[in-house]
């Protein structure tokens, strides 16, 4: 009995001494495991972008503003007497405000006093405003927008159901004038409508528009973008 005691002993503790190399090496995964782990967090934490070194402490960015859908006059609108501007100034309401043009082309902006706005687009003439701002006012951000335009018109005269004189407050084709005037009136001679232009020389070109041939598709190069000036008519 003890001799065979004697003999089992030592398979107990080749059993234990197994046991214990697997709880090493399974130790040893889980720290492999949990140190790949940590070194992946590390990274993607390090790879977090940072804010933008301009970017103002209070997160304030001066607005760019698109001009409203209603604006009348565009970008590559031509400023002339009598039209409205809305002048804006970020963050300075006592140079913002509204201003009519004068008869002059010239418009009054508080600090500045008189500039001339009149052969400028809106986008020219809010730089020429930055420009003087920026003895008064640090980085100014400026935005002109054209809120009535009255320098800018045509005329539809003749069988039409409202004649008179309409605002040029954006490209406006011979057939939207007629639209705009309300149509035609019976017997109107729809094939013999014209245009009327003023020429730099003084002299008065006619422009014909044959409404019948142009709602075919046909003769399209004879709705014409209106300008300035031009009278429309309808015999």
């Amino acid at each position: 009995m003890h001799h065979l005691e004697r003999k089992r002993r030592p398979e107990v503790s080749a059993r234990h001494r197994n046991f214990a190399a697997k709880q090493i090496a399974a130790g040893a995964v889980l720290l492999l495991c949990a140190g790949v782990g940590w070194a992946q967090g590390s990274k993607k934490i390090a790879g977090t972008p940072a804010a933008p070194e301009n970017q103002p402490a209070n997160g304030q960015v001066p607005p760019t503003r698109p001009d409203p859908p209603n604006a009348p006059g565009g970008d590559d609108y031509v400023i002339g007497p009598e039209d409205v501007l809305s002048i804006n100034v970020w963050k300075d309401p006592e140079v913002s405000g509204s201003v009519p043009v004068r008869p002059d082309g010239r418009i009054t902006v508080p600090l500045l006093g008189d500039l001339v706005a009149s052969g400028q687009t809106p986008s020219q003439l809010a730089a020429d405003i930055r420009g003087k701002l920026k003895n008064y006012v640090l980085d100014p951000q400026v935005q002109v927008i054209v809120t009535e335009v009255k320098s800018h018109s045509f005329n539809v005269v003749g069988k039409v159901t409202k004649p008179g004189a309409y605002d040029l407050a954006k490209p406006t084709t011979v057939l939207d004038a007629v639209a705009l005037a309300g149509g035609f009136q019976d017997f109107a001679k729809v094939n013999k409508v014209y245009v009327l232009r003023k020429m730099p020389d003084g002299s008065q070109k006619m422009l014909p528009f044959d409404y019948k041939q142009v709602i075919k598709g046909r003769r399209l190069g004879q709705n014409i973008e209106l300008q300035n000036g031009d009278t429309v008519v309808v015999p």
